[in-house]
């Protein structure tokens, strides 16, 4: 279980090197999607929910082709477990 961020307040900046930001972004995520499976909703629905959203932002702020580009590199990246999470590797 990943641990929770504490709350911060609006006027209280941080700036957290782009890998930790990473890792906060991805925590922030998974408590969210914990807490919409917690009160009943499919996790296949969350997780079309979720790629609409990032697909929606990444083309909001890089355009079209740029994210159909880097999606076409998502299947080698899923085969190469990129995304899998708690595997061992042997």
């Amino acid at each position: 279980m990943m641990q929770k961020l504490p709350h911060i307040e609006e006027e209280d900046e941080i700036e957290l090197p782009p890998q930790e930001e990473k890792q906060a972004a991805l925590r922030y995520i998974l408590d969210a999607w914990e807490e919409a499976v917690y009160d009943g909703l499919d996790p296949d629905c969350i997780a079309t929910a979720a790629i609409f959203a990032a697909l929606s932002d990444l083309i909001a702020t890089y355009g079209e082709e740029p994210v159909a580009v880097m999606c076409e590199r998502l299947p080698e990246r899923i085969r190469a477990g990129e995304f899998t999470v708690g595997r061992t590797k042997q």
